[in-house]
C-alpha cells in the first residue's frame, strides 16, 4: 500500500537537503529582494461599544424595554446609582462581618458577574 502512494507522488526537486546558495544564484537571489521593505499600518476597524449582553438573562427583557422607555442616557444614570449603592451595601457588609478590602473586592465582581449572567446589564 505505501509503495504505491509513494510511486504515485512526483517531485520537481533534486538536489539534496545539504545543498545551499551559492555564487550566482546568491547574487541574483540578493538583487531580487528590495533593501526595504515598506510595511502599512494594519487596518483596524473601530471598537463596538455594544453591549454583548443584550437579550440574554432572566431580566434582560425587562432591561431592554425600561432603557427604550426612559432612554439610554437617563437608564445609565439610574444603573450607575443601582450599581453604587450596591457596592455600599457590599462594603458595609465587609464591614460588619470584618472582610478584608481584597475580599470586599471579589465581592463586588463576584455581584457583576451574577447580574451579567442574571441580565441586569443587558
Amino acid at each position: 500500500m505505501a509503495t504505491s502512494v509513494s510511486a504515485g507522488l512526483c517531485s520537481s526537486f533534486r538536489g539534496s537537503w545539504g545543498t545551499s546558495i551559492s555564487g550566482e544564484d546568491c547574487s541574483m537571489l540578493a538583487k531580487a529582494v528590495p533593501a526595504q521593505v515598506r510595511v502599512g499600518k494594519p487596518v483596524r476597524s473601530q471598537p463596538m461599544m455594544k453591549n454583548v449582553n443584550e437579550g440574554k438573562g432572566l431580566f434582560a427583557p425587562a432591561v431592554v424595554v425600561t432603557r427604550n422607555l426612559i432612554g439610554k442616557k437617563r437608564f445609565n444614570q439610574l444603573r450607575g446609582k443601582a450599581i453604587a449603592l450596591h457596592s455600599q451595601v457590599i462594603t458595609e457588609f465587609c464591614k460588619a462581618i470584618g472582610a478584608d478590602g481584597k475580599q470586599r473586592q471579589g465581592l463586588i465582581r463576584l455581584a457583576k458577574k451574577n447580574g451579567e449572567r442574571l441580565g441586569f446589564l443587558a
